[in-house]
């Protein structure tokens, strides 16, 4: 396999574009980068196009196995200097296995017969998107909405906060509008998070078909949102912050509807 070491290699080119959304969404494709995040990817069917490997930053002895499932599929796998795999890397220390995917889309088509559901509208930051995947993931929601998206769910940094639990449950994309008639016509119970509600998040019935609704990390959900809940709910703050970053706070509800429902 020959090695790529210069930057201004074609294929290092194109792939480097794709850390801009406007380039992520013009060709529909996004990066996976890391051994987990790329297994899973690889364990959901996600269609990978390019591969680029640089054996000298592997840090376990399961990559020669994913790289042959690899090639199996596709092929189209190179080989890259210490220095042209930094340049493609968006993590401070990589561990030499990035790839380049076609991205998929999912309506609200996708999501059939469940009862725990997380809607996130407007989230901004990449970070919290994908903690907040990688609690549902944890936690048994049967799938996550995106709703009047800010952030791409295909932004690299969503990929790695997520630890490729993007991959391995339903994350659908919506408005507003469409979701709340949605989870109204199949009974869901739409549970708003606000630090303004008056009941306490453990205080309330989460035992029954359930959908906990966040929002974004400045002003949270907004009217429309809060004019169709069924409840609201809040997380007791005792001190000097009078609310959590939503990814927390998001972990604490549903973590709170696992624990009913096991009891």
């Amino acid at each position: 396999m020959d090695i790529l070491t210069s930057l201004q290699n074609p294929k290092i080119k194109d792939a480097h574009k794709l850390w801009e959304r406007r380039d992520r969404e013009k060709s529909q494709r996004f990066l996976i980068e890391g051994f987990r995040e790329l297994s899973r990817a690889v364990g959901a069917l996600v269609h990978i196009e390019t591969l680029f490997v640089c054996p000298e930053l592997f840090l376990g002895r399961h990559e020669a196995e994913l790289i042959e499932q690899i090639a199996l599929r596709q092929g189209n796998i190179y080989r890259c200097s210490e220095k042209v795999f930094a340049h493609l890397s968006y993590r401070d220390r990589p561990d030499g296995i990035l790839a380049v995917a076609r991205q998929t889309h999912l309506g609200l088509e996708a999501l059939q017969g469940g009862d725990f559901y997380i809607v996130a509208e407007a989230i901004e930051k990449p970070g919290n998107l994908g903690t907040i995947l990688r609690s549902a993931d944890a936690s048994g929601v049967q799938g996550m909405i995106v709703c009047d998206r800010c952030t791409d769910i295909h932004n690299p940094n969503v990929v790695r906060a997520s630890v490729g639990t993007l991959f391995t449950l339903p994350v659908v994309e919506a408005s507003s509008l469409e979701t709340v008639a949605w989870l109204k016509k199949r009974g869901i119970a739409i549970v708003a998070a606000t630090p303004h509600a008056q009941k306490v998040y453990t205080e309330v019935d989460l035992t029954g078909p359930v959908a906990i609704v966040v929002g974004t990390e400045q002003y949270g959900l907004s009217a429309q949102w809060m004019g169709a809940a069924d409840l609201a709910v809040k997380i007791p703050m005792w001190g000097v912050a009078d609310s959590l970053n939503v990814a927390t706070a998001t972990t604490l509800l549903l973590y709170e509807v696992v624990r009913q429902r096991k009891n």
